[in-house]
């Protein structure tokens, strides 16, 4: 990701330290900008610096520009064109503008509010903040914004008054049955960004040889979900064809806030599974948010095409919320 994830731990350890700290975040962006809106650069008093905000095209002017304003105790908007040599040389094809805002901490970002959302990023509760560049009022956002949280994407609400930066909790993904599925699956679902997690109490196989350095919970899956907390952050996948294994899964799973739940399986399988659901007390509503048989119809032929189908519908919804 192009966003330095611990810039507000980061500036909020600085500033406690007695360094000084500012925060320079990307707001708006224009061509092919080296760095997306949201990212990141932690500058301290004594001119270190942590993130980018550039890819290192602007990172001198804008700490510069950073040590003047703590000093000084004031926000500061910077605009920036990166020539297209500079963009060439972080890997870009032409130039473009990218507009930075400043924010030393203490004088213009309180440490109360840095501290909060600190606490939010920590509790996995997504959260967002609110910074109105005229009145100069910041605040944290819990129940506003559903499509930036959906998207990941920070942004301008009203022509460049009020910035809203998002911090979603990081991805997660549950798989419930260490199968061949399973094990193309979770290389790429870090490619996407999930933190897996193998659930699969048969030894045999959720075991390091078959994921080498993966997080694998042996236990029943919902005893494992109930400890690992499936939030509006985690996707559920069900592997086993078993519904031992399946159904105690997916009860928990539907009383939570998870995003997808999908689970493998034909669709005589899932129709044996929404009845068995049923008779056990979950309403329609709840069983419509299971998405099986499981998987984008891509025509997936093999595991490692069932698990791209896998993943592919869970960006879907995701990102498109169907």
């Amino acid at each position: 990701m192009d966003v330095f994830e611990n810039a507000p731990e980061q500036a909020l350890a600085w500033h406690e330290d007695g360094r000084g700290a500012v925060l320079a975040t990307v707001v708006e962006t224009w061509g092919s900008a080296p760095r997306r809106v949201g990212a990141q650069l932690v500058i301290s008093g004594d001119g270190e610096m942590q993130g980018s905000v550039s890819g290192g095209c602007v990172e001198g002017a804008v700490v510069l520009e950073a040590t003047d304003a703590l000093e000084k105790g004031e926000q500061r908007l910077l605009d920036y064109g990166v020539s297209d040599g500079d963009a060439f040389a972080v890997g870009l094809a032409c130039g473009g503008t990218i507009r930075i805002l400043v924010e030393p901490v203490g004088a213009v970002l309180p440490a109360g509010l840095l501290r909060d959302l600190m606490e939010a990023r920590a509790a996995r509760q997504p959260v967002a903040y609110e910074v109105n560049l005229t009145t100069g009022s910041r605040r944290l956002v819990r129940d506003s914004y559903p499509e930036r949280f959906a998207m990941d994407r920070s942004g301008f609400e009203t022509e460049g008054e009020v910035f809203v930066a998002i911090h979603n909790p990081p991805l997660r993904l549950v798989i419930v049955g260490a199968v061949h599925i399973a094990q193309a699956l979770v290389p790429m679902a870090r490619i996407a960004g999930y933190d897996p997690y193998i659930v699969d109490p048969r030894e045999a196989f959720g075991s390091e040889a078959r994921f080498p350095g993966e997080r694998i919970l042996s236990d029943w899956p919902d005893e494992a979900l109930d400890a690992i907390g499936v939030d509006s952050r985690t996707a559920v996948v069900l592997l086993t064809h078993d519904p031992k294994l399946d159904d105690p899964a997916l009860l928990i799973a539907l009383r939570s806030e998870a995003f997808y739940i999908g689970a493998l399986g034909s669709k005589r399988t899932h129709a044996s599974r929404m009845q068995r659901l049923g008779e056990a007390g979950i309403d329609a509503s709840r069983l419509e948010r299971i998405h099986g048989p499981i998987g984008l119809d891509i025509g997936a032929a093999g595991p490692p095409e069932i698990a791209v189908a896998i993943l592919a519908e869970m960006t879907r919804v995701l990102r498109r919320g169907a």
